[in-house]
């Protein structure tokens, strides 16, 4: 029995199950993140809001271009935005998608061999 399913056991199904209804919206999610500018815009918006053109500047992308990718984030629910004046500002919606970067970024660094870097005391990545 997985944890969620201790903490909810009123629920028929745990979300960690082979059989989970989740595994097909998690592949999807795998999908958006199967994109490097979209990763980098993750890493970018990891420290909080920014516009489309400082984003641009950031992942090295046009803005035209990286207002396509956060146009697909957001309906995914990885971004939502805020007006400030004339300016839309895009944050992530939660902490998973940084989480789901930052631990592609770890195994990344497995593929290398020796002793990475976020197992070390003084490195790794937040």
């Amino acid at each position: 029995m997985c944890d969620y399913m201790r903490m909810n056991a009123d629920k028929k199904a745990c979300r960690l199950d082979v059989d989970s209804q989740f595994v097909e919206l998690a592949v999807e999610v795998f999908s958006m993140l199967a994109d490097a500018t979209r990763v980098r815009i993750i890493l970018a918006l990891r420290e909080g809001e920014m516009a489309v053109g400082a984003l641009a500047d950031v992942v090295g992308k046009s803005p035209a271009a990286v207002s396509q990718h956060l146009a697909k984030m957001r309906l995914a629910r990885m971004v939502s935005t805020r007006q400030d004046g004339t300016k839309v500002l895009y944050r992530l919606e939660n902490e998973h998608a940084r989480q789901l970067v930052a631990d592609a970024i770890f195994q990344a660094e497995h593929a290398l061999g020796g002793h990475p870097a976020h197992h070390r005391m003084d490195g790794g990545v937040s």
